[in-house]
């Protein structure tokens, strides 16, 4: 979606002018050669469709003469998004991945173009590194204002106090997918479109998917195949390393197993990110003095990731592992398998639940496990609870105490210890004694949660534990960051685990694990090895893991480095 110096920019005349000349860039005659040289040149004639909305691995287009029109279809009808003239390419992100065409193409004026198929396009980019920084750069700016302006071939219709609308929106914005976003409370003209469509308001969420499709209130995996979002996956194959989890540690994983010319294939059942993908903002992540939310680092290695051509397989649940012989497989849902050399576990850990009988009423429209700009727009003004005494329960409690971006009244810290000192660092913690719109609640839990209907959070009772003080808070947010139990069960004793259920790797397996392992060779496990051979754990899944972004991330590029041995055997 490009438009040099003689294009037409519709619906991005938004972006400031260096965005712009970033985002569509007009490539130089040397420039124009060398991608001529990957790719083929085609006369097209006025009107014809070169990429239609929906289609998969859809090819690079750049314009040598005439003009092509990018456009939208949704069920409000099509829109112009960009013209792009000589000089200028046509793509954003989802070029690099096998997923569908979020847009159509169509010459407007006819002339002479040059295609490219995206494999071809993938090693442009890894070999000439002006042309792939340009490319990329345009990609990712292309994305992400239309992330901004909901600029999407999915129109959502929902309510902002719908569990499953937070839920959806939480997931296509996560993945980087544009939508048109319509709530039933604040947008006028939705009951009418919803009544055209022949949906109630009663039946949101709905999701309406390209041009006919219509979902409600849709789980992610319904989402994410009315997308295709795993289209085009050969899962046959028999994979080099098949790394299961996207969070830091299994994002880093696949960067430098592509990078050194391994084929990965990427598993995650929820969201790229983890949980430090929902990070409100990581300041002591190295080499961003001014700090980056979870989301952009996401964001970042995601593209990262796909750059070199990691393929990800999102909305996917590893059911279990079959460990007895190499290569191994992993039973995936849907019955298929998937066959690997080497598999690096990076499913992290899960925030533990209260132990209240009604917290499910309000999951998702009172009770959050993250702390998002979404969610942080509902708390505006609002008094707030966040529960934990980790970095990102400190995180999340400065990012919503922050008056200057319009957010939460005030902030409450609810942890069951003396004090934050041994579980928060130290810079957060001055942070948060030095902001006036946060109280720490010490020796305190929630004891009770209250509304009057479901789904609608009004009161929150505390206790402290220490001297047996109650109080009621009038609170209709709630955000727990509190404790983590391993996401392991799949595995189903093919590793040793401490008694919490995290994975033992390298020094830390006993000579009774292996025995009980049948440890099979000569060597000792490596340092991220499991007690099974060529079956690596990095990040919070892993016994002893530091709990920061940057162990994680260091921790999966190591992996692959042993993998690299482990391969060689």
């Amino acid at each position: 979606m490009s438009s040099g110096a003689a294009s037409q920019v519709t619906a991005i005349d938004v972006m400031s002018a260096e965005q712009r000349e970033q985002a569509f860039p007009v490539l130089t005659g040397a420039q124009i050669a060398r991608v001529v040289a990957f790719g083929a040149k085609r006369g097209v004639a006025a009107g014809k469709v070169l990429v239609e909305q929906g289609q998969g691995d859809m090819p690079f287009i750049l314009v040598l003469s005439g003009s092509l029109e990018v456009l939208r279809v949704t069920p409000q009808g099509s829109q112009q998004v960009v013209v792009h003239g000589p000089g200028n390419f046509f793509g954003d992100m989802t070029m690099m991945t096998s997923r569908p065409s979020i847009v159509t193409a169509r010459m407007l004026e006819g002339g002479e173009v040059v295609m490219m198929d995206r494999r071809c396009l993938q090693e442009l980019v890894q070999n000439d590194s002006e042309l792939g920084d340009i490319f990329i750069r345009a990609f990712i700016i292309r994305r992400i204002n239309l992330l901004k302006q909901g600029w999407g071939n999915v129109t959502l219709v929902g309510s902002t106090y719908s569990a499953g609308t937070v839920r959806i929106k939480e997931f296509l914005e996560r993945n980087g997918y544009p939508c048109n976003y319509m709530d039933v409370e604040r947008d006028e003209g939705t009951e009418q479109f919803l009544n055209s469509m022949h949906v109630k308001p009663s039946e949101i969420p709905v999701l309406f998917c390209g041009k006919k499709t219509i979902l409600k209130n849709p789980t992610n995996r319904e989402v994410a195949e009315c997308l295709g979002f795993n289209a085009g996956i050969d899962t046959e194959h028999l994979r080099d390393v098949v790394i299961v989890g996207a969070g830091p540690a299994g994002l880093s994983s696949a960067v430098y197993a592509a990078s050194e010319g391994l084929k990965p294939l990427m598993v995650e059942m929820a969201m790229p990110g983890g949980q430090a993908g929902s990070s409100s903002r990581i300041e002591n992540y190295l080499g961003f003095p001014t700090g980056i939310s979870g989301r952009n680092l996401t964001y970042r290695a995601t593209h990262q990731a796909e750059k070199f051509g990691v393929e990800m397989m999102i909305t996917t649940r590893a059911m279990k592992l079959a460990c007895m012989k190499r290569p191994y497989a992993i039973q995936i849902d849907g019955g298929r398998k998937l066959l690997a050399r080497a598999v690096v576990i990076a499913t992290g850990a899960a925030y533990r639940k209260l132990a209240l009988s009604n917290i499910e009423d309000f999951e998702g429209t009172g009770i959050y496990y993250w702390a998002t700009p979404m969610e942080a727009q509902m708390c505006a003004g609002a008094e707030v609870i966040v529960v934990g005494g980790g970095n990102s329960a400190g995180q999340a409690a400065v990012f919503l105490a922050d008056l200057s971006q319009h957010k939460a009244k005030h902030v409450h810290v609810v942890i069951r210890g003396d004090s934050l000192e041994s579980s928060m660092s130290r810079y957060l913690i001055r942070r948060i004694a030095n902001t006036p719109q946060i109280t720490v609640h010490t020796n305190t839990e929630i004891t009770a949660l209250e509304g009057p209907t479901k789904g609608k959070l009004e009161r929150v009772r505390l206790r402290n534990n220490k001297t047996g003080e109650t109080a009621t808070l009038d609170v209709c947010h709630v955000f727990l960051m509190t404790g983590a139990k391993p996401n392991t069960d799949w595995l189903e004793g093919c590793v040793a685990t401490d008694k919490q259920g995290f994975i033992k790797t390298g020094p830390v397996l006993t000579a009774e694990d292996l025995g009980a392992a049948k440890w099979p060779l000569g060597r000792a496990p490596y340092f991220l090895e499991t007690s099974l051979p060529g079956v690596f754990a990095v990040g919070d899944v892993r016994a002893g893991n530091i709990k920061r972004i940057a162990s994680a991330v260091g921790e999966g590029s190591v992996a692959i480095s042993l993998i690299h041995q482990v391969l060689s055997e």
